[in-house]
């Protein structure tokens, strides 16, 4: 496996961290996939990757813990963070602790690839930011604010300033993975 780059996929999602591992696969990658990092810890104590992809929300557990085991156990591993929550502070944080790139779900192999091989800054890239909608906006709110309450529905609501029963309608539009 010395010829080829391996990749460690840390994801949380089972259906999403196949999809990349199988599309790696084919582009002459090693994968190895931990569903969070425990997982991770057992699989880089066995080899080193040269790649990692790295969910920043793994359950309960932060991916930029894992980050930075990642950075300390070998700082040439590059790193890319995947996040559906982007934000600045993260975003900063991450690289901070060793993330060469940091993307916003849904990313694609293309994406990911292409940030693999940009280990530096590129002062030419546009300012301009991706379309969103307001119905996805909102929707990455609702999870967030979720994801911060510990999936209260009732404290979700209050935050949002919306109605329980609002919220509930909406969570049934969208299910959550």
């Amino acid at each position: 496996m010395a010829d080829k780059p391996l990749l460690l996929i840390v994801e949380d999602d089972p259906v999403f961290a196949r999809t990349l591992q199988r599309s790696f696969e084919r582009r002459g990658y090693g994968v190895e996939v931990a569903a969070g990092p425990a997982e991770m810890d057992v699989l880089i104590a066995a080899q080193t990757p040269t790649h990692a992809v790295v969910d920043l929300k793994l359950g309960v557990a932060s991916g930029l813990t894992c980050v930075e085991t990642l950075h300390a156990h070998d700082p040439a591993t590059i790193i890319v963070v995947l996040t559906g929550y982007a934000s600045i502070a993260t975003a900063v944080q991450a690289i901070k602790l060793g993330a060469t790139s940091y993307l916003a779900k849904p990313a694609n192999t293309d994406e990911i690839e292409r940030a693999f091989g940009m280990t530096a800054g590129d002062a030419e890239v546009p300012i301009d930011g991706r379309q969103t909608s307001i119905k996805t906006i909102e929707w990455e709110r609702i999870n967030e604010v979720l994801s911060e309450t510990g999936f209260n529905i009732s404290e979700t609501a209050r935050r949002l300033g919306m109605h329980r029963r609002t919220l509930a309608r909406k969570l049934e539009k969208r299910r959550i993975n």
